[in-house]
């Protein structure tokens, strides 16, 4: 049992890590990969407290699909700011 509360500990404290680091870069692209890390350790919380349904959701909802819509959306802002 204290391998699980140590594994849950290390990814508690990266999900705390990777949110503050995204709050504080300064390009969006980092950013945007960042949550994209983020919701991908979520995925493992999720997996850790037994929960695959929600896991499952939250890595084809919040890491794929999102991070997708950022990145285009994204993309798109910055080629009409050239024109």
């Amino acid at each position: 049992m204290i391998w699980f509360d140590v594994l849950s500990g290390v990814v508690g404290a990266l999900l705390i890590l990777l949110a503050l680091l995204a709050i504080h870069t300064k390009k969006l692209i980092n950013a945007i990969l960042l949550l994209s890390g983020l919701s991908m350790l979520a995925v493992i919380a999720f997996v850790l407290m037994k929960a695959p349904d929600v896991a499952i959701t939250e890595a084809v909802i919040g890491s794929g699909l999102v991070t997708a819509l950022f990145v285009f959306t994204l993309l798109s802002t910055r080629k009409e700011e050239t024109k």
